[in-house]
Parts: structure tokens; C-alpha cells; sequence
């Protein structure tokens, strides 16, 4: 009759123990498994006489436990098993004491981003408890635990933990006779934790395309700056642009061709840049909302040799922002 080994954690061998890093711990599930030895607790029966355990052994498994970075919880599955002796007022009876226990467990790390960090917990399940063959006596469980974790990084965990594990006190029989004994133990486990990473953090959208500003281009004959109908009708859709944004600014850039003088051709972009800032004004936009700029020859549209007439230069760009 011995309470075996309730085994929580991971017994593995971690691919890479170097210099332990930053830990920065995230919330998280995790798994594991381990192995350790327990000391059965010697006991009275009642019938008499007493109950003395060996030294037995255990492994397990973590089915499942969630790291809140501080509180956890677990849920543990383990085996173990010892030899017994009972040495009973009508004989001396030797066996081999085995359980197979299923536990959930609280447990509270005190300093979770340290590399070396204690804990505390406790747990209650069942376990079932055999010391003949078939496992019967199914019995109340219960476990106090005092541990230390080596946190290798944010993912991989080893401990080392010391635990009181009992269970309500199972009845079996020796020899034609019900014999009703505790069942106590205190377990040694080293074993370790694997913990899945988080998932990854959507990528932020994209930022919205820029959008280039409303702009309208008007183009003039050659060393004129007086506005055709289809210049008038352009600057109409400029002012309309104009008041749908409500608060907003104009920009009237004139350009000329490379044909004429360069002095001369600057005051001409700048007599084209005034007459369709006065066209817009005639159109209700307000004047102190138009900037005038005469860019003369530069800034050309269509690339040209000097002293060269080319209407697409010969123009005045307006800008609304």
C-alpha cells in the first residue's frame, strides 16, 4: 500500500544549455514531463502492527498547464511505485505498492522573470491504488509542494521539487483480512517544462496610400497669358474642387516654354499665374487663399534644346491642398 510519486513537469534534455538569457515570461500553456523517488511513510493499521515502505520510483506526465506569469495551473497524470512490508499481528507480508494518480494543481511562482525563481503549490485528484494486480481502491488525493525552477528562457523551464503526497486511507486485503492503513509519502521530482510560444502579433495595416493633392492644369498660346474657354472651364472645376474641401489652399505655378528671352519669359509665367488666380477669384475663391509663383522656364513638362515652342510647357498648374 504506498502512495507513489505524483509527477508533474518534464525530464528533458534541453537542446541548448548555455548562458541563461533575459527571461521576458509570457502567459502561455504549457507541457511536461519527470521522474523522482519517493519515501513511504511508515504507518499503524487498523488492525494493528505496522506498514513500512522502501524507496520507490515514479514518472508522469503534465497532460496540460497555463502560466498566468506568476499563478499557474496544472493537470497531471503519474505512476509509481515502492515495496511494502506489513508487519501485522497474524503475519509479516511483503509487496509492491502501485498507484496511478490524476491531479490538478495550483501553483505560484514568486519571482517568474528571474532566471532561478521558487514556487509553492497544491493539488487534489484521484488515485488509484493496487498491491496485488488490478488497481482498485480508488481514493481521494492530495499533495503539498515546495520547488525551485531553473527558467532557461521564456520557453524552457527545469525544477527541482520536494512534495507531501496523501490520499484517504485505502483498505486492502492480507491474507483474508481488511486491512485500513494511511497512505503518505514524501516525493523528490526533477523534472522540466516546455512552454508554447505566442502566437504572433498581427502586423499592423499598412499605412493608407498617400494621396496626391487635386491639381488642374491650364495651357496657353504662345506669348499670351489670356485664358480660352477650355482654360475657363478647367479653373471652374478647380474653384469647385476648392469649396468641396471646405478649408483649404491654392497654388497657381505659371510656366513658359524656352522660347525668348529668359527674364521675359519669367514675368510672362508670372502674368499667366495672375490670370488664372483672377479667374478663380471671378469663380468665388478667396484671393488671400491663392499663392502666386512664376517658375518662368523651369521646371519644364516636356524636356526641350533652348529656344524651342512647346505647348505643353506653356501652361499654369494649379494646386488645391
Amino acid at each position: 500500500m504506498k502512495r507513489s510519486v505524483c509527477i508533474v513537469g518534464a525530464l528533458l534534455l534541453l537542446p541548448s544549455i548555455g548562458v541563461a538569457q533575459d527571461i521576458n515570461p509570457q502567459p502561455g500553456f504549457y507541457v511536461g514531463a519527470g521522474a523522482g523517488l519517493e519515501n513511504f511513510l511508515n504507518t499503524t493499521t487498523s488492525v494493528g502492527g505496522t506498514v513500512a515502505g522502501g524507496v520507490g520510483f515514479g514518472f508522469g506526465a503534465l497532460v496540460a498547464g497555463y502560466d498566468f506569469v506568476g499563478p499557474r495551473v496544472e493537470l497531471e497524470v503519474a505512476y509509481g511505485q515502492a515495496p511494502i512490508t506489513a508487519y501485522l499481528p497474524f503475519g509479516t507480508f511483503s509487496a509492491t505498492g502501485r498507484q496511478l494518480q490524476f491531479m490538478g494543481k495550483v501553483l505560484y511562482d514568486f519571482f517568474p522573470a528571474a532566471t532561478v525563481t521558487p514556487y509553492v503549490g497544491a493539488g487534489a485528484g484521484l488515485a488509484l491504488i493496487s498491491t496485488s494486480g488490478a488497481f482498485d481502491s480508488p481514493q481521494f488525493a492530495y499533495q503539498g509542494l515546495v520547488g525551485g525552477a531553473w527558467n532557461i528562457d521564456s520557453q524552457w523551464r527545469l525544477f527541482l521539487e520536494g512534495r507531501y503526497i496523501g490520499t484517504t486511507s485505502p483498505t486492502v486485503n492480507v491474507a483474508g483480512v481488511n486491512v485500513t492503513s494511511p497512505n503518505n509519502n514524501i516525493v523528490a521530482i526533477i523534472g522540466g517544462q516546455y512552454k508554447f510560444a505566442p502566437a504572433a502579433a498581427a502586423p499592423p495595416p499598412p499605412p493608407p496610400p498617400a494621396v496626391a493633392p487635386p491639381s488642374f492644369m491650364v495651357f496657353f498660346d504662345w506669348d499670351r497669358s489670356n485664358l480660352s474657354q477650355q482654360a475657363l472651364n478647367t479653373i471652374r472645376q478647380a474653384a469647385a474642387a476648392f469649396k468641396s474641401k471646405g478649408n483649404a489652399r491654392i497654388t497657381a505655378t505659371g510656366h513658359t516654354d524656352t522660347s525668348g528671352p529668359e527674364a521675359y519669359n519669367m514675368a510672362l509665367s508670372l502674368r499667366r499665374a495672375n490670370a488664372v488666380k483672377d479667374a478663380l477669384v471671378r469663380e468665388g475663391v478667396p484671393a488671400q487663399a491663392i499663392s502666386v509663383i512664376g517658375m518662368g522656364e523651369k521646371g519644364l513638362l516636356v524636356q526641350t534644346g533652348d529656344g524651342v515652342r512647346e505647348p505643353q510647357n506653356r501652361r499654369v498648374e494649379i494646386v488645391i491642398q
